[in-house]
């Protein structure tokens, strides 16, 4: 153990040594005793690096991880890795161009691109793991599940056979969000919607009889090509006589039908809609209620195809949609052009257009799964839903994505992932099973008829589904009995954002019920969005991403610069982006060690949508681990070479004060935990850290230390070392380093066993608070006042620190010249007074310099002291200052209604009559200086 502390607190120094000694220990891992505590891991994408929005969930996961084991639960936090099966291909397949050895993934082929894969994986694909070590996450990482690992594999094809046999995945034909440089589908959350600035063009389409025109309207003309309708609102009476006629569609010789559909907005436009079933997600539902032809008219990479007529045909979209509106304007079929804002959806990878895209895709049928998801969450009877939302207002979310649902497309054209585990014949019949073998067996296939596995795989959310029972070994029983599935499913509280509460959460709700009959977890707690100190979201293009690596550790300014520059394709925005970073950080980022970083995050950490991220937050932060730095320092030195047991015994009113103080904190502490509010935790243990323990009671500790009492002098030793060691412990799930650090040079001295703070009981308020110290608390608020008033007096004064001066104590009551005897001793060391000496009234006293505690009249005499003048103009701007608050409560009493608790009123009375007390004292003690 660690018996001697450095100088300052740098967290370089011990950081890192401390996680390598915590995660060799074996400490991370589940006891195997007492009720189990899970928590599951979103698995991050195994391309990434840790970024503000982890740092910031994994803080919140670590602080109740180590909270819950602290308080003797076996806990278990369930580590792991996303194979991100586009970002991996998108990665490798750039590494692959780096290498200049003219390789690529087409031209190694699928099972070459899949090694080279694996070979990445295995050189960089744990980055994050290690920058969340570096954060202090402990989890169990013996037991971290990587969702390509063979025993993740085998429940995703147990779950892709098994939902196929019951008939609820199905191939079919349907729309999608299809990158066309991909050349996949994506989910929505994969598209990116921003305003761009576009056009909407006019187009004449003539009526088949020669009786006129329809003008519709469009954003997208080449699509034109692709119409199978025009539609008309049924109650719009300008166009209800042509309803069931048929319009010539230009530039194609194709009739297409006028119909009625409730979709149109008769009010937008001429009225009349093209419909164009394959290229647009509105129309294909039209298309499927009105039974109208779906004409795909691109290739997969968003080329014209056979499906338009000749001359438009392997055009690129753009090169088609510039062709289609010179002929329409030849023909003079083109009404008008004009600007027009647009939203534009774009691939979050690959930043470009996205096509609503016609394929065969796979689908999960989502109507039964949806249903069964919202009664889980959903109260009935007066009792809550199986799954609690956190906070509460979240289920609307949920809620509204449940009742809207659309089947799931789970395929995806890449090669990196699950492979689908259906094979086709010569015919194009399907078959799925486990395996060919298991195919050929249930089939009656023999070797003569050649199969073919589906090139497509599932997409990464299918594989995250199942990630709260994948995890636990299902569907192999041996696994599902070493890896604790009984014990450790349900979770007890899933932790994630909000922009993935359907995407994930509710995917998860639904697949491990209809797995296991059990909810994945029993809590849902979901953050925000972190965002800069300004409100703004945090992107690359902005140049304002903070990496929490870089916050912990620092940065240089030139690789600061360099890092939020690299790949940005404008040179003025890149110039705009250095420009501002170079004025927001003139010296680079400082290092402020995971703590600090750590204590930022938990401080803001309400239950509202945003987070807003402060450098200068995570700067005071680091002065407060400095601030208990420093206190432990002089603990440690003001107790060498002692050793004690068991509780303190306090024979001072401060230790009292202080256990009352520990005990009202750990009280809260357990309140905020179980509410997930670690904002209001953060607070009150910053408040009684700073303001309790290393300000006031290692002040009022002094006179003990150093007075003739020894009895007193040792118990204030104990009850240092014994508050000092459950406030480490309290503090220690928010910030587990320099908790550790200073607990392993407190722990010898008390006798306790333990051999790292993570194993130390958790403080609890039951335990602490055995003694009724109310009388002491009275009394310390007290003293603490007469100390506070009494320094500043010499601080207005300018009174040198060493000086000794003399306080004339007038007016105020039994109690408080009882308290003022009583603290005599400490009231001179504190305040470095020469003596106190009671007096009969204020008015009596020479000139002096006033302060109020109550009732009761502090003077300290200027003779001596000041320039008397300079103190008549002090006095003025006290007695201006204490005139205006008067006047405050004042006002606020006048405005005090019947509704107004009868408490406040109270409060507010007692106020004015504290303002009215000290501005009396103050006229009084002005008369005085003349």
């Amino acid at each position: 153990m660690t018996q001697t502390l450095s100088s300052s607190y740098d967290p370089t120094q011990f950081e890192t040594r401390l996680y390598q000694q915590w995660e060799s220990s074996g400490v991370f891992r589940p006891r195997g005793e007492g009720e189990p505590y899970t928590i599951l891991l979103p698995p991050p994408n195994v391309t990434g690096t840790l970024h503000m929005g982890h740092a910031f969930q994994h803080t919140l996961q670590d602080a109740l991880v180590r909270y819950q084991r602290m308080r003797g639960f076996d806990v278990l936090w369930q580590m792991g890795t996303d194979h991100a099966g586009i970002a991996t291909e998108m990665v490798v397949s750039r590494n692959l161009t780096a290498e200049g050895k003219g390789e690529t993934r087409d031209s190694l082929g699928r099972d070459g691109f899949i090694a080279k894969v694996w070979e990445w994986k295995q050189q960089s694909g744990d980055t994050i793991e290690r920058q969340m070590r570096r954060l202090g996450t402990s989890g169990d990482w013996t037991r971290s599940v990587f969702t390509m690992d063979p025993m993740a594999a085998e429940a995703v094809v147990e779950a892709f056979v098994k939902l196929h046999e019951r008939g609820l995945i199905y191939r079919g034909q349907r729309l999608v969000n299809w990158d066309p440089v991909l050349k996949t589908a994506i989910s929505d959350l994969e598209v990116v919607n921003e305003e761009e600035d576009g056009h909407l063009w006019s187009i004449a389409y003539p009526l088949s009889d020669g009786s006129g025109t329809l003008t519709v309207a469009t954003t997208r003309p080449e699509t034109m090509l692709g119409d199978t309708a025009v539609m008309v609102h049924p109650d719009d009476e300008r166009y209800a006589h042509l309803i069931g006629k048929t319009v010539s569609l230009p530039l194609t010789g194709r009739e297409i039908p006028v119909i009625a559909d409730a979709y149109v907005d008769r009010e937008f436009g001429t009225g009349v809609v093209k419909v164009t079933p394959a290229h647009d997600f509105n129309d294909y539902q039209v298309g499927q209620r009105h039974k109208l032809p779906m004409i795909n008219i691109f290739t997969p990479d968003a080329v014209t195809n056979d499906n338009v007529p000749e001359k438009y045909r392997d055009l690129d979209r753009y090169v088609a949609r510039k062709a289609v509106l010179a002929d329409l304007e030849a023909e003079g079929l083109l009404v008008e052009t004009r600007p027009h804002k647009l939203q534009v959806p774009r691939g979050d990878r690959t930043n470009q257009v996205i096509e609503p895209y016609l394929t065969d895709q796979w689908f999960v049928q989502m109507d039964g799964f949806a249903k069964r998801g919202l009664d889980l969450v959903e109260s009935a009877d007066g009792k809550p839903g199986d799954i609690q939302f956190v906070p509460a207002n979240w289920i609307s979310t949920y809620r509204h994505w449940m009742e809207n649902i659309q089947d799931w497309c789970i395929s995806r054209q890449l090669w990196w992932g699950h492979r689908i585990p259906a094979w086709y014949d010569a015919d194009g019949n399907f078959y799925v099973g486990r395996s060919e073998a298991e195919v050929r067996a249930k089939h009656s296939l023999g070797t003569e008829v050649v199969l073919t596995q589906d090139n497509d795989v599932l997409e990464t959310w299918f594989s995250s589904a199942l990630w709260p029972f994948s995890t636990m070994g299902w569907p192999n029983v041996g696994l599902m009995q070493e890896r604790g599935f009984d014990k450790y499913l349900p979770s007890s509280v899933l932790v994630t954002g909000f922009d993935i509460i359907f995407f994930w959460v509710a995917r998860m709700i639904f697949m491990t019920d209809h797995f296991t009959g059990h909810v994945p977890f029993k809590d849902v707690y979901i953050t925000g969005l972190v965002r800069d100190a300004h409100g703004q979201k945090m992107s690359k293009s902005k140049g304002n991403i903070l990496d929490p690596i870089d916050i912990i550790d620092g940065i240089s300014l030139d690789d600061l610069v360099a890092k939020r520059t690299t790949g940005l394709m404008q040179p003025k925005m890149a110039e705009k982006i250095e420009k501002a970073t170079r004025k927001e950080f003139p010296e680079g980022i400082p290092a402020f060690g995971a703590d600090a970083l750590r204590f930022t995050i938990s401080a803001l950490a309400g239950h509202g949508r945003d987070i807003k991220f402060d450098l200068g937050r995570a700067e005071g932060y680091k002065n407060f681990c400095n601030k208990l730095w420093n206190a432990s320092r002089f603990v440690l030195m003001n107790t060498e070479g002692a050793s004690f047991t068991g509780a303190p015994q306090p024979r001072t009113d401060a230790e009292r004060w202080i256990l009352a103080q520990l005990a009202k904190t750990a009280a809260e502490a357990e309140q905020h935990f179980a509410s997930y509010r670690f904002d209001l935790l953060a607070q009150a243990l910053y408040e009684f850290a700073w303001n309790n323990f290393c300000d006031w009671f290692v002040e009022l500790a002094k006179p003990a230390l150093n007075g003739a009492d020894a009895a007193a002098a040792d118990s204030t030793r104990h009850t240092l070392l014994h508050v000092l060691e459950r406030l480490l412990s309290l503090l220690h799930p928010l910030v587990p380093f320099v908790t550790e650090e200073l607990w392993q040079a407190v722990a010898p001295r008390l006798g306790i066993a333990e051999t790292t703070i993570m194993l130390r009981p958790y403080p609890q308020a039951s335990d602490l608070a055995n003694t009724d110290y109310a009388r002491a608390e009275a009394d310390i608020e007290w003293l603490k006042a007469m100390v506070s008033a009494l320094r500043r007096v010499r601080s207005e004064l300018n009174v040198a620190p060493s000086k000794l001066v003399p306080l004339l104590l007038a007016e105020g009551n039994e109690a408080d010249r009882a308290r003022a005897q009583r603290f005599d001793s400490q009231l001179r060391f504190l305040t470095k007074l020469e003596r106190i000496e009671v007096i009969a009234d204020a008015k009596s006293a020479p000139a002096s310099a006033a302060a109020v505690v109550g009732e009761l009249h502090l003077l300290v005499p200027l003779e001596g002291l000041v320039d008397l003048s300079a103190e008549r103009a002090r006095v003025e701007k006290e007695i201006a200052r204490v005139a205006g608050e008067k006047e405050k409560s004042e006002a606020k009493l006048a405005k005090f209604t019947d509704k107004v608790p009868a408490a406040v009123v109270e409060q507010e009375r007692q106020r004015l009559v504290d303002w009215t007390t000290q501005l009396e004292g103050l006229a009084a003690q002005r008369a005085k200086l003349g």
